[in-house]
């Protein structure tokens, strides 16, 4: 098999687990918690390191901001025979009293994007797979940590969150919104595989707080240093898969 397109890889060059961040900068980050790494390949959002957690072999791979790259990540990977997709990210929070730096596991995601249209009918869930979701729960419980656990929204438009839109998916009760979900969920159940969705909380729409309004960073430090926390119970999920 040539190599993919994007990814720039091949059959044999990867693990069957994948830990997905957005950012390109958060793999480093992510390898740096495992005992040891290999940069694999790197081209546009997309950069891929191979590594070992507690004798658990993974890989890594940045899928950079929105549905339309995660999907082109998820099917390349797919297509070279990974079989599990965990993404690591960030989120707005959609409820009061869920703080910044606080994680939410994703029970499902609301389809409010464009990509998995060109795929399936709207009316499909977009859904982790249990033993994903499970895995992330019970490595929560296991690492002493308190999650959120309920649907989230996936959206496209990040600057254009309403207060009306917000006001929607409050009443509907959905925890949080974030860029990649619904997407990593619906290809990896159309292809018969694994995916689930940890995500750290770096503002409250609900209370008017978004990130990087405040700080010269993107995320808030309480955020960015939960973000660690949120990867250690990913790799403790995926050493589990």
């Amino acid at each position: 098999m040539a190599k993919q397109p994007h990814l720039l890889v091949e059959s044999g060059d990867l693990h069957d687990v994948v830990l997905l961040p957005g950012d390109p900068g958060r793999v480093d980050r992510i390898a740096g918690h495992c005992e040891d790494s290999e940069v694999v390949a790197q081209n546009r959002e997309y950069k891929l390191v191979n590594a070992t957690y507690e004798g658990r072999d993974l890989t890594i791979c940045s899928t950079g901001i929105g549905s339309p790259s995660a999907a082109i990540a998820v099917e390349e990977l797919a297509a070279v025979g990974c079989e599990t997709f965990v993404r690591v990210g960030t989120t707005g929070a959609l409820q009061s009293g869920i703080e910044i730096g606080d994680m939410v596991v994703a029970t499902g995601a609301a389809k409010d994007e464009g990509t998995t249209e060109r795929y399936e009918d709207t009316a499909v869930p977009a859904v982790p797979s249990y033993d994903a979701l499970t895995a992330l729960v019970d490595a929560a419980e296991a690492n002493g940590e308190d999650v959120h656990v309920g649907p989230v929204a996936t959206d496209d438009a990040f600057y254009a969150e309403t207060d009306e839109y917000v006001r929607d998916w409050e009443a509907a009760g959905l925890q949080c919104v974030e860029m990649e979900a619904a997407a990593i969920f619906s290809l990896a159940r159309r292809k018969g595989l694994s995916a689930g969705a940890i995500c750290t909380v770096d503002g409250n729409l609900v209370e008017g707080t978004q990130k990087g309004e405040t700080d010269d960073e993107e995320l808030p430090e309480k955020a960015s240093n939960n973000v660690e926390r949120a990867i250690d119970i990913a790799l403790t999920a995926a050493a589990s898969l």
